[in-house]
This record gives C-alpha cells, sequence and structure tokens, in this order.
C-alpha cells in the first residue's frame, strides 16, 4: 500500500487477501479491520479506471475507510484489473463485471461467514460492477451505493469531441494514457502528449493533476475541485494514477452513443444491451453525483435512478452533492462532514 502522507492516519490491522478472477488473473482484496468488532458486516469498495485500492484512503483528517470503521463496517477494498497495483493490460468492463467481482465478492463472504454484504463502487468500479449486478452474478449483494456513473454515461460535449477525433489521433500512438508521464515520460509519444497537455492546461503547477484532466474529462481540472483538496493530497495524488488501456474508452464511447452500458466481448453471461429487460437482482441502489462532476455528468445517475426507479418505484435513491466533482466525493478535504455522512447513511439503509 502506498503511503498515506503526514497526516496522522489511524493504524488498524490489514491483510491483503489473494484471489483469482475468472479467467485466471491474480488479484487481492485488502481487508481493514479496527480495534472493536465490526457490527454492520462487510462492505467492499471498488475503485475506478487506472487507479488503485487506495484511492479511498486520501491523506486527510478522516478518509472514506476510517468512516466506514467508525460507522461499524468490516471493509474490504477490491483491486480489480484495472487497478494500478498490477501490470498493464487490456481490460473490458465485460471482464470485470464477468470475472472480477463475483469471485471478490465470493471471497469476501468466504472469510468472512457471512451471506450477504454491501458494496459501494466508483466510476469504471461502478459501472462494471453494475452489469455483474444486472447480469444476475452476485446475488449476495443488497446494497449498491454508486457514486458518479453506473448504467448510463453522459458526459460533457468536449469529452464527447476528444472521443470522437482525439482517440483516434492517440491510438496511432500508443495502447495506453498514463497520467504519470507529467512528471515521468519514458518515451517520445510520452513526451509529446505531455507537450500537449502542458499547453493547453494552466489550472496548476502539478503535472499528474493536469494529465488527469485531459485523459478522464473537460474540466480544468475534470475530476475536483482544487478547493476541496487540501495540498497533501493534491500532492498524493501523483502517485495513484498510471495506465489506462485505449481500449476502455473505446467501451465507453460505445457505451455514450448507445445511452446505456454495452457489452462488448460477446460473453453469453452478459447482455448486450443493459437497458433491455429487467435486472437480474434485487439490491437497493443509492445513486450518488457531484454536481459539479466534469468527468461524467450528473445526468448519468439522474438517468440510472430513472430507469431503475420504473422497473422497481420508491425502492432506489438519488442523492446530487452540490459543490463537488468526481473523486472529491471521496478525497475532499471536507469530504468526512459533507457526503461521508450521507454514502454510509445509504449504506445504513
Amino acid at each position: 500500500m502506498a503511503s498515506n502522507g503526514s497526516v496522522n492516519k489511524r493504524h488498524y490491522q490489514e491483510r491483503v487477501v489473494p484471489f483469482t478472477a475468472g479467467d485466471g488473473r491474480e488479484l487481492n482484496l485488502i481487508h481493514v479491520r479496527g480495534d472493536r468488532d465490526p457490527d454492520k458486516g462487510p462492505v467492499m469498495l471498488v475503485h475506478g479506471a487506472g487507479v488503485r485500492a487506495n484511492i479511498f484512503r486520501a491523506p486527510v483528517q478522516e478518509d472514506f475507510v476510517d468512516a466506514l470503521i467508525a460507522a461499524g463496517y468490516d471493509v474490504w477494498l477490491e483491486n480489480w484489473r484495472a487497478s494500478i497495483d498490477f501490470p498493464p493490460n487490456f481490460w473490458t468492463l465485460d471482464q470485470a463485471a464477468l470475472y472480477d467481482h463475483p469471485r471478490a465478492v465470493k471471497t469476501v463472504l468466504n472469510e468472512t461467514g457471512a451471506d450477504r454484504m454491501k458494496v459501494v463502487i466508483h466510476c469504471q468500479g461502478s459501472t462494471s460492477f453494475t452489469m455483474s449486478a444486472m447480469a444476475g452474478l452476485v446475488p449476495e449483494v443488497t446494497t449498491i451505493v454508486s457514486n458518479a456513473v453506473s448504467l448510463c454515461p453522459v458526459v460533457p460535449s468536449w469529452s464527447v469531441f476528444k472521443l470522437n477525433f482525439f482517440l483516434p489521433v492517440v491510438k496511432l500512438l500508443t495502447r495506453y494514457l498514463n497520467p504519470r508521464w507529467g512528471v515521468d515520460a519514458p518515451n517520445f509519444t510520452a513526451k509529446l502528449i505531455t507537450l500537449f497537455v502542458n499547453l493547453t492546461h494552466h489550472e496548476c503547477d502539478n503535472a499528474v493533476c493536469k494529465q488527469v484532466s485531459f485523459t478522464y474529462g473537460s474540466g480544468f481540472p475534470a475530476l475536483w475541485s482544487h478547493e476541496n483538496l487540501n495540498d497533501e493530497t493534491h500532492e498524493w495524488l501523483k502517485q495513484e494514477f498510471a495506465e489506462v488501456p485505449l481500449r476502455f474508452f473505446d467501451q465507453i464511447l460505445r457505451c455514450i452513443k448507445r445511452g446505456n452500458l454495452v457489452a462488448v466481448e460477446g460473453f453469453e453471461e452478459l447482455p448486450d444491451d443493459f437497458s433491455r429487460g429487467k435486472p437480474k437482482t434485487d439490491a437497493r441502489f443509492a445513486f450518488f453525483a457531484g454536481q459539479d462532476n466534469l468527468c461524467f455528468l450528473p445526468a448519468s445517475q439522474q438517468k440510472a435512478y430513472d430507469y431503475f426507479s420504473s422497473v422497481r418505484a420508491n425502492y432506489h435513491t438519488l442523492h446530487l452533492l452540490p459543490n463537488y466533482g468526481h473523486l472529491d466525493v471521496f478525497m475532499g478535504k471536507h469530504a468526512a462532514r459533507d457526503t461521508f455522512p450521507l454514502l454510509i447513511d445509504a449504506l445504513n439503509q
């Protein structure tokens, strides 16, 4: 695990629990326990693309893991195949949905002896886990707290332009993008993209922060508001982003054009179009969206909520968070006051 910086962090019992995905890929879960036995059962946190489980543990006075442990939960952090703790690979949402998340859920249940559990899912961990749930692959999950995007990805118009016109050009040069190129550009392509980013992004002096915005959204910055981050978190982010395959962007563009998640691998266990047919899950969804999100617009979660509510009325919930964006929902210096209580209340219900 990467260091959480100089903020006084609580000391927990931690262990890495390996598990094998359905296609044989070696992945892991990080189990974090506090001083007292949890009384609310297991909850699993699922990170987004090109980061890792550590993204929920920013160097703030109280991070999201702290808040969950204080609330009585048994906390498990999944490193799925998009995690930067593993060698780069050409993953798709389909692979994660079919191979990773169901095995992670079963591992948590086997380790804890529980027969039910809850999850908090973010970004592409959220889209891929939503695919797992809707395909009936994680029936043991009763509550799904989803941040930023799930069934219906909606992005700013500039992001659509980049996906349609920049992506084909970038694919001629590289098979990955890596925000760490801002501090370590190892080849000509990395240096060329870094030069372009530095010429077009002037929102701060953090080269990785600027690369993240170029890679994942339309804002300056795209995934958070600088005002919501303390200085240490802004610096810590340099080590929390790495490779993301361009193959993923191909899939998310297809989903954006369709208006909802679509499968691309042809696995018989997954529907081709996730908006057709009734979801094969009884889980209650709590959809969260930062109103300032410039990676996936809040309309993403509004549309997902509308869809799920049309299937089962008065069961799911939608929470729009003012003055928050994409990742500052979890990493903001005041998130323990502003967003964590809402996320935990959604878990508790």
